[in-house]
Order: C-alpha cells, then sequence, then structure tokens
C-alpha cells in the first residue's frame, strides 16, 4: 500500500530551478543575429569593395644572355645565384679568329686608301693631259692657219695645207679624248676627300664590323640581377642565339593575378593592392597597385584554344590576368620575392576614378639597356690612324675619318 507525502497545511512551495539550456540558446541566437547583422552592415560599407584570389603568382623579366657569334667558352664568371651588376662580365669566347678577320679588313682598309690615293693622282695626270693636248691643238691650229694664208698666195701647196689640216683634226681628238679621261677621273673623286671616298667607307666598315666581332666575344650583362638557368660549359663551342645563362632582375618583379571574370566588374587600373607571399606569410603585406587589365582570358591565349561552338557547351567562369605592380620597392630588398611563388592578392575597389584600358602608347622604352653603346668606342680612332698613315693629303683636302 503506497503512500503519499502530502505537505503540512499552511506550508511554502519551492519553484522548480529555471533551465540553463534555454538561457543559452537564447544568447547563441542573440549573438548569431548580432553576427549576421554585424556581417551584413560591413558588406554593404567595406567588405563588398574588395576582390581578392589566391591565384596569383610573381612574375618578372628573365634576360637570356646570348652569344652574337660562334666561338668557345675560355672563361665563365658568374654561376646561378650570382649577383651581377650591368656591365660585368659573364662569358669570355676565344677571340682569335675575330682578331684575325680585324688584321684582314685593317689591311684591306689601307690597300683601298692607296688605291683611291692613285685616283686622286689619275685626276691631276689627265688633268696635265688636257692641258698639254690643249697646246697641241692651239699650235696645229695656227700652224693650219699660217698655210691656209700661204696657199691662197700660191707659195705651197694643195698638199701641204690638207697635210697640216689633217694634224689639226688629230689633236683635237687627242684633246676630247683627254677631256674624257679627265672628266671619268674626276668623276670617281668628284665633292670628296680620301677618308670620305665611297671605296674607304665601304673598307672602313669592314673593319668597323671586324672591331665588333672582337668586342663581342667579351659578353656582358645587359641589367642588374641575379643568374640563373647556367647551362654553359667551359671549352664549349656556342652558336649564335644559344641560350647561355639568364640574369633575373628581382628588384623588378611583378604579380601576375588571375581573377575571375566575375570580379572585374569594378576593377580599374590604379587601384591599391595588398598582397601577401605564401613565404613569408600573412604577416608581410606588400603594397602595389594595378598596372593593367589583361585584354583576354588565359584560355583565349592558349596553345589549344576552346572551341566553344562545337560539340556539347558547357559554361565555365573564366579568368582574366590582371598585372600589380609594387610600389614600395624597399619592401622588396628587404623582403626579396623570387619567380614563380604564390601568392594572395586582395585589391581595394573603393577608387574608381581609373581607367579600364590604358589610353595612351607608352612614349619612353618599357626596358632598356645601354651596355652595348659602347663596344666601339676606340673603332673610329683605329679607322682614322690607318688612313692618316696611308693617305698623302693633298692641297685643299682635309683629313678626317668616315662616319
Amino acid at each position: 500500500m503506497s503512500q503519499e507525502t502530502t505537505a503540512p497545511a499552511g506550508a511554502v512551495v519551492a519553484p522548480p530551478p529555471k533551465s540553463r539550456r534555454g538561457f543559452f540558446l537564447k544568447l547563441l541566437v542573440a549573438v548569431l543575429v548580432l553576427a549576421a547583422i554585424g556581417w551584413t552592415v560591413w558588406y554593404f560599407v567595406d567588405g563588398r569593395w574588395y576582390e581578392d584570389t589566391d591565384d596569383a603568382y610573381v612574375n618578372g623579366n628573365v634576360v637570356q644572355i646570348t652569344p652574337q657569334l660562334a666561338a668557345t667558352v675560355l672563361s665563365i664568371t658568374a654561376d646561378d645565384g650570382d649577383l651581377v651588376h650591368k656591365g660585368d662580365v659573364l662569358v669570355k669566347l676565344d677571340d682569335a679568329d675575330a682578331k684575325i678577320q680585324v688584321e684582314s679588313a685593317r689591311a684591306d682598309l689601307a690597300n683601298t686608301v692607296r688605291r683611291v690615293r692613285g685616283l686622286y693622282n689619275n685626276v691631276t695626270s689627265a688633268q696635265s693631259d688636257v692641258a698639254v693636248r690643249q697646246t697641241a691643238v692651239d699650235r696645229a691650229r695656227a700652224d693650219y692657219n699660217r698655210r691656209r694664208d700661204l696657199a691662197k698666195t700660191g707659195a705651197i701647196s694643195a698638199e701641204e695645207l690638207s697635210h697640216a689640216l689633217d694634224t689639226l683634226t688629230s689633236a683635237e681628238s687627242s684633246l676630247a679624248s683627254a677631256k674624257q679621261s679627265y672628266s671619268t677621273s674626276k668623276v670617281l673623286v668628284d665633292d670628296t676627300v680620301v677618308a670620305s671616298h665611297p671605296d674607304v667607307r665601304a673598307a672602313a666598315a669592314k673593319l668597323r664590323n671586324a672591331l665588333l666581332e672582337v668586342a663581342r666575344t667579351t659578353i656582358l650583362a645587359p641589367v642588374d640581377g641575379y643568374v640563373a638557368k647556367r647551362s654553359v660549359q667551359l671549352g664549349q663551342r656556342v652558336q649564335p642565339g644559344a641560350a647561355l645563362m639568364a640574369v633575373v632582375p628581382l628588384h623588378e618583379v611583378w604579380i601576375d593575378a588571375n581573377f575571375k571574370e566575375t570580379q572585374l566588374t569594378h576593377m580599374r587600373i590604379g587601384q591599391p593592392v595588398d598582397v601577401t607571399a605564401d613565404v613569408y606569410g600573412s604577416d608581410v603585406v606588400y603594397k602595389g597597385k594595378i598596372r593593367s587589365l589583361g585584354v583576354g582570358s588565359g584560355s583565349a591565349f592558349s596553345i589549344l584554344p576552346a572551341q566553344n561552338a562545337t560539340g556539347n557547351w558547357i559554361k565555365i567562369v573564366q579568368r582574366v590576368p590582371v598585372r600589380v605592380v609594387f610600389t614600395d620597392p624597399k619592401q622588396l630588398d628587404d623582403k626579396p620575392l623570387r619567380l614563380g611563388l604564390s601568392t594572395k592578392v586582395t585589391v581595394s575597389l573603393h577608387e574608381q576614378n581609373g581607367d579600364l584600358l590604358a589610353k595612351q602608347a607608352p612614349t619612353q622604352p618599357e626596358f632598356s639597356t645601354d651596355v652595348y653603346d659602347k663596344r666601339l668606342d676606340g673603332a673610329d680612332a683605329e679607322i682614322a690612324r690607318v688612313i692618316h698613315e696611308n693617305a698623302s693629303v693633298g692641297e685643299g683636302e682635309q683629313e678626317k675619318a668616315p662616319k
């Protein structure tokens, strides 16, 4: 028989304890609602003005070092990873064959100068011959006129007068031939001096080219950078255009970021960009800006572009390369980047004043080097020396090297 416990009359009954589960559930709902509201406010105020991608990689110039003549490698002064400066010697080639060509061209120039001197002498000789022939004509004409007067009086025979006329005709023919020879000789040297004669210029050009070949046996670094991909070996017989090594200027790298086409709506040239590299993590943020927006998707420039007009078609969101350049070169000195490294790019879309495409053509070379400009500095002096040693400067001539 069960017994029921009953509270005595007039006793106060305590309420049951509140459930903690309901409290935490309400707190969680409140947090989620506040988070959703906060995210929504952030997105519409600031978040929607950023686009990012991790399909971005470091790229840069790879300056190929190639020979311009066939020769044997005598020395290699830089290896992979070495820092080189513009103008440093990278490879030295055998210059024996090139020096032989210089000697041959120097001898040819000397011979040409002497031959051209002969042309000037021919002009002087032809001019003297014309004067002699003119004197003979004057004498024959005077003799003929005198005999003609005598023939009228019967002092001489008609036969003697005929011989005088033949002599005059022969002298006039010789004078005409001499004048023609003088004209021909004068045309060959007209309005020139020895140094500016076309034949001398041609021979000088051959000597200049031979000196250039000697200079080309020393291969210089065209830019500051780091050596990569060295394939040349000592004693190797290299051919023109063969890749010996490369120089990479790491202080001039950029980022090629591949954004989805749906992310390009508000992108403009010049917008600021934050870049983080996997090698340094998110603590190192590089500052940059958009240099250009690609003129086509990656698939459009592939070797085998997609043929969307054939077979079944499936729409695929395309990616367009966006070039990002760094605005603070000092960051690259402190934390250098290497070609091919993975990065994450975040573009701020707040500024909408930029252009979608470039509006002006470049007015200056994007990349250039002057390391090859001085290879012929001594050529003109050498040519002038050879001409001076073999030319006799005549009256009215000026000694000068061909331009």
